[in-house]
């Protein structure tokens, strides 16, 4: 297949038919507002005629080949106001009309506003992607990695109880192939702290998960997808304010808030969050010590001691993080729509209980990090014309990580311990071992809007990283240093035809690394310099067969650049690998959508195909050796899958989602591509240690008024499935003791209460309601049943 002859064949038959739908008539075209922030999907219509429009993407509106005279221009939207204004439009003139509409609090009470949201307009986007609205999660105890753990298509896999690691997966392709942001910003700028099961559902409004294909105004180099949370963006005085406690000694807070002076635009908006736990849950049936000469849990003489299964709490996995950050800015300026100067400081203390498996049983090894950043945003609307923006971001931050291993011991499950003559993660001497990574990263995002019909988008971003490893007890500090630096360009055309049925959005872009970093080699650290330049490209499109009803298709030839931990290691269980190359891979998506409304019911089907093939694929490997894990070049890997996904509300009663993802990721790397013991002879398996069969159900019923004016009782249900799946090679082993991770059914249930319109309200929650035995990576286990309580404080 020639992707270029195609790409240009697209792009000339698309420029003839805008050519073709250009006269030069009259027209009234303009934006829709709900204060400063852009209103998709509005209704704008010439009363006593039948020619109407909504808002696009960016909130924009045009009426065309229109003829002199006097009209009444009428908009609406669900959950605002109606609004209309009367003009008198000349000939050949180009009118330019704004709304700006006013909040309708009865109508938003009363309507199922789950229509044409937001949420939706996203998922009826050219780009395959999961749009969802946090407001009915915002009174549990969940942070964004589970509410995200619910979508279509997503599966992560956590190590253990808060604040453990875990793997992110989209269709297939997961951990350093997915990138995370906060309003288009990448999440890791903000420090280590600042990861999706830190973050408290209370801090986002809305979660967009994009699948394979991602758009430029992202800047990223993400081969798998990424996750963008966008926080509330409203210019209004707002506090939330929320503490949970839980089993297992677990408690987490948060508190976000926004004040305006609506006088002089300035805006001081705040947020933060403290989380802690013991994680103290039960495993079960583990190896457990019996016998032996002891003094108290010191073994000191294993003679007569042998090992039995049993079961036994953890008991040095205490976890606590926190974070803050506040930015101060100006608004509404004629020289800037948005500026703003933040700054943030967060850090983690860890007790590490496991290495990558639970059979490796740590006891004094520790992990703490601190990392602070300063920011910069500007924004500005039609910048020396109609229609150009610029919106630019720029921080700073510093990254340091501390590891420390100073104990020559082995641990068991029962906090038994005896003395070896290396330390528990393996090393022959004494180590606290740091990590400093100061992060430079720019990003600058150019959009101009032609009408219309046709837009253009030019994103550039510039991330330079240092990474500095060193043991802090050992004299000399030997360091063993590197940089990384990327920058990436892309370019985005986007066209709305036939009356906006029809959207496409094509696309390129430019990868561009230089790495240095030391080698050892021949007993001395070498100094090598690499660097690696290529393009990508591809394009989204949608076509509406009805106003309901659409298909669409995406693809992506993309590239994934090295990450600093992979080259250089965590510090932790993953061993770096300096002579990593970078990934790419062929990303296709095929679906098709469907949303229809009754009275008050609504209803939503989706269903999707994807295929991924990848070159060079990053993939950890343990090594049972070193007992860590290390990233290797796979030389190909192909992924097929599908998914599909029905969703059913009833007014502010009632919702019902239910979601099914089959993927298979395969190995198809032939004997003698590779140097790799661990993918001779797999040719054509299934890669391990990844579920290829999952879904979700979601129940929620809520009532207002119930148990008293302005007040509400919701409930939720939330059953998630998990298929077996191998946890090592299918081809390697006896066939009938093959390691695998059982299958899963894992309950959870909540039920909140509101007052005074949310203003106070309180939830009880259970998760693992069966006290079901669940495993993740590398069959970790995870906590059994837990409950908790949360309370939330809410004005705006």
């Amino acid at each position: 297949m020639t992707y270029g002859k195609t790409l240009l064949l697209i792009l000339f038959s698309t420029f003839s038919i805008g050519a073709f739908s250009q006269q030069n008539t009259s027209s009234i075209s303009g934006n829709v507002k709900d204060g400063n922030e852009l209103i998709i999907g509005a209704s704008i219509f010439l009363k006593g005629t039948k020619q109407g429009v909504v808002s696009d993407h960016q909130g924009n509106y045009q009426l065309k080949n229109l003829s002199a005279g006097t009209y009444t221009v009428s908009i609406s939207y669900i959950g605002f106001e109606k609004d209309s204004k009367q003009v008198v439009l000349k000939a050949n003139q180009q009118l330019i009309l704004n709304f700006s509409l006013k909040k309708d609090q009865q109508q938003l009470h009363d309507v199922n506003i789950s229509g044409k949201t937001k949420t939706q307009q996203v998922k009826e986007s050219g780009f395959s992607v999961n749009a969802i609205e946090t407001k009915k999660y915002a009174n549990t105890t969940a942070d964004l990695n589970q509410i995200l753990n619910r979508s279509t298509g997503v599966r992560i896999r956590e190590q253990g109880g808060l604040g453990s690691d875990f793997k992110f997966s989209i269709n297939g392709l997961s951990g350093k192939q997915v990138k995370f942001f906060i309003d288009g910003i990448p999440m890791d700028v903000m420090g280590s702290a600042m990861s999706l099961n830190n973050i408290p559902v209370n801090m986002a409004e809305r979660l967009e998960v994009y699948k394979g294909v991602v758009p430029v105004q992202l800047g990223a180099d993400a081969m798998g997808g990424a996750v963008n949370v966008i926080t509330n963006q409203k210019a209004s005085n707002y506090l939330d304010l929320s503490h949970s406690y839980g089993s297992f000694q677990t408690n987490r807070s948060s508190l976000t808030g926004q004040f305006v002076e609506q006088k002089t635009g300035l805006i001081i908006k705040g947020s933060g969050f403290f989380n802690s736990s013991e994680n103290n849950y039960k495993m079960k049936n583990v190896d457990l010590v019996v016998g032996g000469t002891r003094v108290g849990n010191h073994i000191t003489d294993v003679d007569g001691a042998e090992y039995v299964k049993g079961d036994a709490k953890r008991f040095h996995d205490n976890y606590l993080s926190a974070l803050g950050q506040v930015e101060v800015g100006l608004t509404n300026k004629s020289w800037a729509d948005v500026l703003f100067i933040g700054g943030g400081y967060n850090e983690g203390h860890q007790d590490l209980q496991t290495g990558f498996d639970q059979n490796t049983v740590y006891g004094k090894v520790r992990r703490t990090n601190f990392a602070k950043s300063a920011t910069l945003r500007y924004k500005k609307n039609n910048l020396f014309t109609e229609g150009l923006t610029l919106s630019a971001f720029a921080a700073r931050s510093k990254d340091t990580y501390k590891t420390t291993d100073t104990v020559f011991r082995n641990y068991n499950w029962d906090g038994s311990y005896y003395d070896k003559g290396y330390t528990e993660m393996g090393n022959s001497i004494k180590t606290i071992n740091n990590i400093v990574r100061p992060r430079t990263y720019a990003m600058g995002n150019l959009s101009y809007v032609i009408n219309n019909q046709h837009s253009l988008n030019l994103n550039y971003t510039i991330d330079h990283l240092k990474n500095e490893n060193y043991n802090q007890l050992q004299v000399g500090r030997d360091s063993l240093p590197g940089t990384v630096n990327k920058q990436i360009i892309g370019f985005a055309y986007q066209q709305n035809l036939l009356d906006n049925k029809l959207s496409n959005t094509i696309f390129g872009k430019y990868y561009h690394l230089g790495l240095a970093r030391a080698k050892y080699i021949n007993g001395r650290y070498v100094k090598q310099d690499t660097t690696f330049s290529n393009f990508g490209y591809g394009i989204a499109s949608r076509y509406k067969i009805t106003e309901g009803l659409g298909v669409k298709a995406s693809y992506e030839h993309s590239y994934r650049l090295q990450e600093a931990e992979e080259l250089f290691g965590d510090g932790l269980n993953l061993q770096g690998n300096p002579d990593l190359k970078p990934e790419s891979s062929h990303n296709l998506n095929l679906g098709a959508y469907y949303s229809f409304q009754i009275n008050k019911s609504a209803f939503f089907f989706e269903a999707s195909g994807f295929y991924r093939n990848a070159k060079d694929f990053i993939f950890p490997v343990p090594d049972v050796r070193s007992k860590l894990l290390k990233n290797e070049n796979q030389s190909s890997v192909r992924i097929t899958g599908f998914e599909s996904e029905a969703r059913y509300s009833y007014a502010q009663l009632l919702s019902l989602s239910l979601n099914l993802t089959y993927q298979s990721a395969v190995n198809t790397t032939k004997n003698g591509q590779t140097e790799s013991y661990n993918v001779e002879g797999t040719y054509l398996n299934k890669i391990p240690n990844q579920p290829w069969l999952f879904g979700n159900a979601d129940f929620t019923i809520g009532q207002d008024n119930l148990l008293g004016k302005d007040t509400r009782l919701q409930f939720n249900w939330f059953t998630q499935y998990v298929n077996w799946f191998y946890l090592t090679w299918e081809s390697k082993g006896n066939p009938n003791g093959k390691s695998d991770i059982p299958t899963q059914f894992i309950h959870n249930a909540s039920l909140s209460y509101s007052l005074q319109k949310g203003k106070y309200n309180i939830s009880a929650e259970c998760r693992n309601l069966t006290d079901h035995l669940a495993y993740d990576n590398f069959k970790l286990q995870k906590p059994g049943r837990s409950f908790s309580v949360k309370f939330r404080y809410f004005i705006q």
